[in-house]
């Protein structure tokens, strides 16, 4: 069971690797990884078995974060909406995406950053993926194209970007960390609307 101790940081120098693509059909090793992967963001959402385990919590994680070259990350993140996505998605490629862009009001956090960090990052709104997603509860393996926007086009980018080499901090305008281009808007989750 992973913790996580388990979680390579910033100062490892495989975060600034590329990723290389995955067989399929899956090798036991690699589902095993993706099943260790998974696991650990579902434990991330229990508190109790998140603090007796060693956990801090996420909603995407890739595999170079455990020290592993390969083009896995599994997402597990609900929408802006309270939908959830929850998905393996092995040799992911964004194959296009919108000009209008995205952020977090908060900025974004890292398992591989365990650090607080000042600035936002804008994303595309957006985004077209090709890959294969795995699907924990059928156990199944299917090339797809899928469509994502908003905060899962964000999550997604975060995770896709660590396949690069790339941290969110990497995206963070040095000079002005809260710039905010003509272009790109706050995501807003729907229990902020009804707080106003």
């Amino acid at each position: 069971m992973l913790t996580y101790n388990d979680i390579i940081k910033e100062d490892d120098q495989k975060l600034r690797e590329r990723s290389i693509d995955v067989a399929i059909p899956l090798t036991e090793a690699d589902l095993k990884l993706l099943k260790d992967m998974n696991e650990y963001l579902i434990n991330g959402y229990d508190k109790e078995k998140a603090d007796a385990l060693g956990i801090r919590p996420g909603v995407g994680l890739s595999a170079v974060q455990l020290g592993i070259l390969k083009k896995i990350i599994v997402i597990l993140a609900f929408d802006e909406k309270g939908r959830k996505f929850h998905y393996g998605i092995i040799n992911p490629k964004i194959i296009s995406q919108s000009e209008e862009t995205v952020y977090l009001s908060s900025g974004e956090g890292c398992l591989s950053v365990d650090r607080e960090v000042a600035g936002l990052v804008h994303r595309s709104r957006r985004i077209k993926v090709r890959g294969y997603l795995y699907d924990f509860q059928s156990k199944s393996l299917n090339q797809t194209v899928s469509n994502l926007q908003d905060y899962l086009a964000i999550v997604f980018q975060h995770e896709y970007d660590h396949l690069n080499g790339i941290l969110f901090i990497d995206r963070i305008d040095k000079f002005n960390p809260f710039f905010i281009p003509e272009n790109s808007n706050p995501i807003v989750f729907e229990e902020e609307e009804s707080e106003e």
